[in-house]
């Protein structure tokens, strides 16, 4: 039985070892054109931007701020995985492109998934304590949210 353990140890070393050297391409994008983006569209303050960068736009834009864990795999994986998802639901810096109609529709999940802690994800947070938001930081964000959803809702 010790034989066997150790056997599975050794294989499992030898694959933790092998994945090391797959690294997939970096979410991010010196070029990115920014004239897109969700806080210079919405001409967003500077507060707000602060805080919804710090919490929101590793996963929900082109570019992602990589900690040094994050080119040791598994991290690399559960990271990207989350970068893909987050991207495919909301891009940040795709937000231009987006019609008034799918604009107000993500703004109100946005301002859901905060009011009841969804995002950012404590997955997330666990490790970036920075992304969290307190409560008077979540307050001021929803009701910048909640002018910039009338605003868009009167441009049609």
């Amino acid at each position: 039985m010790k034989r066997k353990l150790k056997k599975v140890g050794i294989a499992l070393f030898l694959v933790l070892i092998a994945i090391q050297f797959y690294q997939p391409a970096l979410n991010q994008n010196p070029r990115q054109d920014y004239t897109n983006d969700f806080l210079i569209t919405t001409n967003a303050p500077n507060n707000i931007s602060k805080l919804i960068q710090a919490s929101c736009y590793d996963c929900h834009s082109n570019n992602t701020n990589y900690p040094w864990y994050s080119y040791i795999q598994p991290a690399r994986f559960f990271m990207e995985s989350h970068i893909a998802t987050g991207k495919e639901n909301l891009n940040f810096n795709e937000w231009g492109n987006y019609s008034s109609r799918k604009q107000n529709n993500k703004l109100e999940r946005i301002a859901k998934q905060i009011e009841s802690n969804e995002m950012p994800l404590s997955s997330y947070t666990l490790i970036h304590k920075k992304a969290i938001l307190t409560a008077s930081q979540k307050k001021e964000v929803l009701d910048w949210i909640n002018k910039t959803k009338d605003s868009i809702s009167l441009q049609n």
